[in-house]
């Protein structure tokens, strides 16, 4: 079945435990909503962290509300840039990840995982899913057009009722596509 489905770039973000919020902002910190984002109950804070590998440091906007577990989502360009060693893999595989500190206006934390490359995937909803045919653990590819247009393989497909329909690349990847931090959209191939 063919279908439109709207893609975001996600920059490199930071999701952090309350543990880790309460070291680098101080217990009981509130962070300030900067926007909601496109998935329910998620926000962009105001507050960003610096987070720092062996090669230097990069600065990351932090995305609430808090995880169980730090979790630090780069672009391969950026985890090149700082020296981390960042594997692909999908949010909340964490086992084995990247180490890195993180340091904010109160204090740092040394973590000794939790920095990934995000695997590209589509949060879609049940209803969107079975609208489109497909299933949470399937694996699909869409074609971008435009001027750098290209076929964006190896999807992978979270389900979730509280999801709404939107693949997420990196910014390398929707560079790489055109698509710049406005994001756009692909056909099912």
């Amino acid at each position: 079945m063919s279908a439109i489905i709207p893609i975001e770039v996600s920059a490199r973000h930071v999701h952090l435990s309350q543990r880790d919020q309460d070291v680098l902002f101080g217990p009981g910190y509130a962070m300030k909503i900067l926007k909601p984002l496109s998935q329910t109950g998620q926000w962009a804070a105001e507050e960003k962290v610096v987070v720092k590998g062996p090669k230097g440091e990069i600065e990351c906007r932090v995305l609430g509300p808090c995880r169980k577990q730090t979790q630090i989502e780069l672009a391969q360009s950026d985890a090149v840039r700082i020296g981390i060693k960042a594997p692909v893999r999908l949010s909340g595989d964490l086992k084995g990840s990247g180490a890195c500190s993180v340091g904010g206006p109160k204090g740092s934390v040394n973590l000794p995982e939790g920095a990934i490359v995000a695997l590209r995937h589509l949060h879609i909803s049940d209803d969107e899913a079975a609208k489109i045919g497909v299933k949470s653990g399937d694996v699909i590819a869409v074609n971008v057009a435009g001027d750098r247009g290209m076929t964006v393989k190896r999807i992978h497909v979270r389900v979730d009722p509280s999801f709404r329909m939107n693949i997420h690349l990196d910014t390398d990847e929707g560079n790489a596509a055109g698509l710049g931090m406005q994001g756009g959209s692909g056909e099912l191939a």
